[in-house]
């Protein structure tokens, strides 16, 4: 049982709906690699920003902010409790207490950032990263290009570290959170990443990927899963490696999924059987 299911249950609890915040999930084209909602999971309880995008749509995160806000207003004339379920902290904090307004880079640092990158590939941009930043270094989306260029670009920009000016200034919500964490012990954790990078292979993985080939320069698929088999359609590596490097990277994201949210002390954390506990918990927090 991981959080979509965990979410679903609570959710029938409450007859309530879920904001989807993991944001490889927002793209239509991606099904099997990013663990989506199956076609039950989405009549079970109706699910807000799952495949409503396409990979070529530009989206980023003050964008979801300003839709989720929306969205969530909305249910809140309906429903008592919504639920907000997602691995993407940086989304998940969107929503909670809102993205910072950074300046606009120089076009001329941009040009010069993205030629490292071009150059000298994503290891240069992380090595610049962890030197001039290494706190926000240690919980980013490292394999992720954009978010290496854009904390860069403030810290060039800035002449501060991109860690010291993320969420400064909590922009208030009127309506109440209550956070709540999953997790498991790391072997069960690291068994159920392995199990279910299995089971994509199983369902298609492989020819999902293959169908976005033509595509692969977007960043909506520089992402794990997707950057790893077009490695192995590039002929760089074999199918078999390709699945080991899943799991291996899908490992590395999970611990700096934690690494993010157990930088605060807001989340009450459960295991994800202990739905009882989790509706109790709720139940009293809601009084």
């Amino acid at each position: 049982m991981g959080k979509t299911d965990v979410a679903i249950q609570l959710a029938k609890v409450w007859n309530s709906e879920i904001i989807s915040a993991d944001s490889r999930q927002f793209y239509s084209e991606m099904q099997i690699g990013t663990a989506k909602p199956d076609t039950q999971q989405l009549r079970e309880i109706k699910h807000h920003f799952v495949g409503q995008l396409s990979v070529h749509d530009y989206f980023n995160v003050s964008m979801f902010e300003n839709a989720a806000l929306k969205t969530i207003r909305s249910l809140f004339q309906i429903h008592d409790l919504v639920f907000c379920v997602g691995g993407s902290g940086l989304y998940i904090d969107a929503v909670c207490q809102g993205i910072d307004d950074f300046p606009d880079p120089d076009p001329k640092l941009r040009s010069f950032l993205k030629s490292i990158y071009l150059d000298e590939g994503i290891s240069k941009l992380q090595q610049m990263l962890s030197e001039r930043d290494p706190e926000y270094y240690a919980i980013a989306d490292i394999n992720n290009p954009n978010r290496l260029l854009r904390a860069l670009e403030v810290c060039f920009t800035t002449g501060k570290k991109f860690s010291e000016q993320r969420l400064n200034n909590i922009k208030p919500r009127d309506f109440k959170i209550i956070k709540i964490g999953l997790n498991l012990p790391r072997p069960e954790l690291f068994g159920r990443i392995e199990k279910r990078v299995d089971q994509m292979m199983e369902k298609g993985l492989l020819d999902e990927v293959k169908s976005l080939l033509p595509f692969r320069n977007l960043n909506a698929l520089n992402t794990v899963g997707y950057k790893e088999i077009f490695e192995f359609l590039d002929s760089k590596i074999t199918l078999e490696q390709a699945v080991v490097n899943i799991k291996t990277n899908t490992r590395r994201y999970a611990k700096r999924q934690l690494t993010w949210f157990n930088r605060t002390k807001e989340y009450t954390w459960f295991e994800p059987a202990q739905i009882n506990e989790i509706t109790n918990y709720l139940t009293l927090k809601c009084k």
